[in-house]
């Protein structure tokens, strides 16, 4: 049998335990389980439970999981074992959620650094629990998106970053030159779980889904090999984590809307726009009594009252066009943390072919320019190019070394000879030269051939 006829049975062996009735807790045998609705909640019927081990529902979760792939938890398994895991193991899990008895694994701690510094920390659950959250995620956040604030764009069905960053556009091109821009004190790891069980118990009637989320909230961090107790926060890493920050902050979101401010927020992640420093002073200290009540801190050290073009907002930026035009732009700080990524892809000391940098080059030029598709600054956009391509021939002419290389290597890619002489008398000047007759024999094209995406076209 072959690797992938395998891992289809697999698969389907997953499903069909998976979508087989099974049976309920001995003591709620009633026939099969239903989703639940928006009455079955505000009746309180408590038929949440029900609704994440319904058939679709964990069919649906485990091939979302399988799509978002994503590192083992701390026992090892991987997203390819958990289907025949499920295969053997369902029957028993679906009773213990039913029951209110599931116990989460504590998380696995990991670090990803920060592009101005320092580090974000992750909390990976098992790729178990990760199905658990993706089924729950799926019946809950149906059924409360609506109720979010409009102004609210992160982790939303048919929302993204884009949107956040057209909305802040036009509160500026309307007139409100003020940005009151607020970073949270280390949002995730913050949380109070006590204030976010006290809103979800306001949303959620069945005790055995508070329970479980409570859980997970509580579920310890392996760091070293060492489980320590978590009393606060909510690790990034899970399915469930940016759907509880949303309730969280939803309260700060209706009270701004109360007061009649202009607010866009993402994630964690608040701009409010409003028309004079008076004003923005003012929503400060507003926005401060607020998250206080939910036990959350300003980081004042980057906070601040300032013109828009001054911060930045999900990596971009804005700026002034003729006839007063407001236009969006890469902020300086992502413009930079872009250069520095992509001198460390195409470094001359990094030992790699050329054709592995120009891979991983693609990969991270790609999703960098899909990110920043609303800037417009083409100009802009036209020197970072030249400067990508000046780069890749500094590395190419380091990799080649020599002269007698050189020479070689540019007359088979069609330079002159007295060109290739010049070149390869200076092999040693890799900045000067890359900028120099080098482009002759790697010109822009040569490059478009290996895949290197142009930011400007």
């Amino acid at each position: 049998m072959s690797l992938g006829s395998d891992r289809r049975q697999k698969t389907a062996q997953a499903e069909l335990a998976l979508g087989s009735r099974g049976e309920a807790p001995r003591a709620q045998r009633s026939g099969e389980s239903r989703p639940a609705t928006n009455e079955d909640v505000r009746l309180g019927n408590g038929h949440l439970m029900e609704a994440v081990v319904e058939r679709s529902n964990v069919v649906k979760a485990l091939k979302r999981v399988k799509q978002n792939k994503g590192s083992p938890g701390v026992d090892g398994m991987t997203v390819d074992e958990l289907p025949k895991h499920l295969a053997e193991h369902w029957q028993e899990i679906r009773e213990q959620l039913l029951e209110g008895t599931y116990q989460p694994k504590p998380v696995r701690e990991a670090e990803i650094p920060k592009s101005g510094g320092g580090v974000r920390k992750l909390g990976i659950p098992t790729v178990l629990d990760r199905f658990v959250q993706q089924s729950i995620l799926q019946v809950l956040q149906p059924m409360w998106d609506a109720t979010f604030s409009k102004h609210s764009h992160g982790f939303r069905p048919g929302r993204n970053a884009h949107d956040a960053v057209c909305e802040a556009q036009r509160y500026i091109q309307a007139g409100k030159r003020v940005v009151v821009d607020v970073d949270l004190e280390q949002f995730f790891d913050r949380v109070n779980h006590d204030v976010l069980m006290g809103r979800l118990e306001k949303r959620i009637s069945d005790k055995r889904m508070l329970g479980l989320i409570r859980r997970y909230l509580e579920a310890g961090i392996m760091a070293n090999g060492v489980v320590m107790e978590r009393y606060e926060g909510t690790p990034q890493g899970g399915p469930l984590s940016p759907l509880l920050a949303n309730v969280l902050l939803d309260e700060v979101d209706k009270e701004l809307e109360r007061r009649g401010l202009s607010f866009v927020r993402y994630a964690d992640d608040l701009n409010v726009y409003v028309g004079s420093k008076r004003a923005g002073e003012d929503a400060m200290q507003t926005l401060r009594r607020l998250y206080a009540r939910l036990r959350l801190r300003i980081n004042e050290a980057k906070s601040a009252v300032a013109r828009p073009w001054e911060r930045k907002f999900l990596g971009y930026s804005f700026w002034v066009a003729a006839g007063g035009v407001v236009r969006r732009r890469v902020a300086p700080k992502a413009l930079e943390a872009m250069k520095d990524r992509v001198r460390n892809i195409a470094s001359r000391n990094g030992g790699r072919s050329m054709k592995a940098v120009f891979a991983e080059l693609r990969n991270y030029l790609e999703g960098w320019k899909q990110y920043f598709q609303l800037a417009e600054t083409p100009r802009v956009f036209r020197d970072i190019d030249k400067w990508i391509r000046h780069r890749l021939r500094m590395v190419q002419l380091k990799q080649w070394k020599r002269g007698r290389t050189a020479y070689r290597e540019m007359r088979r890619l069609g330079a002159a000879d007295d060109v290739a002489r010049q070149v390869a008398a200076n092999t040693r000047r890799w900045w000067h030269n890359s900028a120099m007759l080098l482009h002759t024999a790697l010109p822009t094209s040569y490059y478009d051939l290996q895949g290197v995406p142009r930011l400007a076209s």
